[in-house]
């Protein structure tokens, strides 16, 4: 029987307003930027949707679900062509110049694709939180629809 896993990164600090992240949200293309290629493959954009391969996990989709206006996204998604999960990212301003993160992902698993899926969750969320502490183009975002 399938229970709601949860796993959280931790916090990071994003050199950007929660606006411009906000923004930069919003498309999906932007994300590319932390998707490292020498851990992801097959790696398809589009304004509201990704996709791509991870190991152990196969391909993940991944689309724009709910939104609330400079504090958070939750994207909604699927891996292993089965399991629904959601990524939530939560984003404040922490200063004039400055946001903090915290990406969450909720998935309906049961215990042994838990035990299976923890391990490479866990890294994605941190790779994805570490590239967003690095990154500083929050406010070069895709103007082209």
């Amino acid at each position: 029987m399938s229970e709601i896993s949860t796993f959280e990164s931790r916090k990071g600090l994003a050199n950007c307003t929660a606006q411009e992240l906000y923004y930069f949200l919003t498309d999906m293309r932007n994300f590319e930027r932390f998707i490292p290629k020498d851990k992801f493959s097959d790696i398809k954009m589009d304004k509201d949707s990704c996709s791509f391969n991870v190991s152990m996990l196969g391909k993940v989709n991944i689309r724009i679900g709910d939104r609330k206006e400079f504090s958070e996204m939750i994207f909604s998604g699927n891996a292993m062509q089965v399991n629904d999960f959601s990524l939530t990212v939560k984003f404040c301003d922490a200063g004039p110049a400055y946001s903090e993160v915290k990406l969450s992902v909720l998935a309906s698993l049961n215990p042994l694709l838990k035990m299976l899926a923890a391990e490479p969750i866990n890294m994605f969320l941190e790779t994805l939180i570490a590239e967003m502490e690095k990154f500083s183009g929050w406010n070069e975002i895709r103007r082209d629809s």
